[in-house]
């Protein structure tokens, strides 16, 4: 089972100490390990970079996105899941095919996001999501869930006064909390719905974010498999109860996930820094370029507006 050996081979990596990089897809089908000395040029990553969020340049970006129908009849089905009680909270995804007279390494230089990646000729990623952060015996999770036009006005208190974005961002938190308290001691929310702004190409939008901690032993580097694949895949992209929800989504969005939404990060100077892999652009085995993308749905989601926000989600962040 790959789950079990990317368990085993980011052990023997963590008790090695020595600096490494790795990419676990969202199903854990595919992985990627290998020591920061000796990884190929073909990947590149930055992390925890202070991005602007001054304007920038509109760049051209084509989307032949799934149409309304379609979704609607994907979220119609969602619903009656969530009123038979089989998932409360699902995060819906789906690719869109897009045009744009950018490669996947000018994607990489240009993007302004916290971390991003390059992983090969096969995808690129900037992501404002932090998975998790471990140092000094501690590990920090950072949950976004919660999305609005920056540019509406009075954004912030739409957001955060919003019934159905607050059951959603709790729901998420709640089950980070306890995917935290597998493998942590003395589990806190230190920050609850908070907001946080991005450059979305032409436009901003305005995430709610939160901040939980938990404690880990000294020897947490010898456990480093063992922590992430019991928290992974990231609640923040699944939903809950995360089990059923996982299944529900693999009949709905019909498509592979792939590494989209799976995590990527890096362990060095004895800690460790992850994102989750949204804001995804993918070159396909037809040479396709699709983005994938979606949103959280529960009882209280309008499909139209979660349709708009699969298609906000599109950008290229320059």
């Amino acid at each position: 089972m790959k789950k079990e050996e990317i368990r085993l081979i980011l052990n023997q990596y963590g008790a090695s100490q020595k600096a490494f990089f790795f990419a676990i897809s969202y199903d854990f089908s595919k992985f990627y390990i290998n020591t920061l000395d000796t990884l190929p040029k073909e990947i590149k990553y930055s992390m925890n970079n202070t991005s602007s969020i001054e304007s920038l340049n509109k760049e051209d970006i084509i989307k032949y996105p799934i149409s309304f129908e379609e979704y609607k009849e994907r979220f119609d089905i969602l619903q009656e899941y969530i009123k038979n009680g089989d998932t409360y909270l699902a995060n819906l995804t789906f690719q869109t095919k897009i045009k744009t007279k950018f490669n996947l390494n000018d994607i990489y230089e240009k993007a302004q996001a916290k971390h991003k990646l390059k992983f090969f000729d096969k995808f690129v990623c900037f992501s404002p999501e932090t998975f998790c952060d471990i140092k000094e015996n501690k590990i920090y999770t950072f949950p976004i869930k919660g999305t609005i036009d920056a540019s509406v006005a009075n954004a912030e208190n739409i957001l955060l006064d919003n019934i159905k974005e607050k059951a959603e961002h709790t729901m998420v938190v709640d089950l980070l909390r306890n995917d935290l308290s597998k493998i942590a001691s003395n589990v806190s929310v230190e920050h609850f719905r908070y907001t946080d702004i991005i450059n979305a190409g032409d436009k901003k939008l305005l995430h709610t974010c939160s901040k939980i901690s938990g404690n880990l032993t000294k020897n947490w580097n010898e456990k480093i498999g063992d922590i992430l694949t019991s928290i992974l895949p990231a609640g923040s992209v699944t939903g809950c109860p995360k089990k059923s929800t996982i299944n529900i989504l693999k009949e709905l969005e019909n498509y592979n996930r792939d590494f989209y939404t799976g995590i990527f990060g890096v362990y060095e100077n004895d800690s460790l820094n992850s994102a989750v892999m949204i804001r995804f652009i993918e070159e396909n085995k037809n040479k396709e370029v699709v983005f994938k993308s979606g949103g959280g749905i529960t009882c209280d989601s309008d499909s139209f507006i979660e349709y708009q926000e699969l298609l906000d989600k599109i950008y290229l962040a320059f």
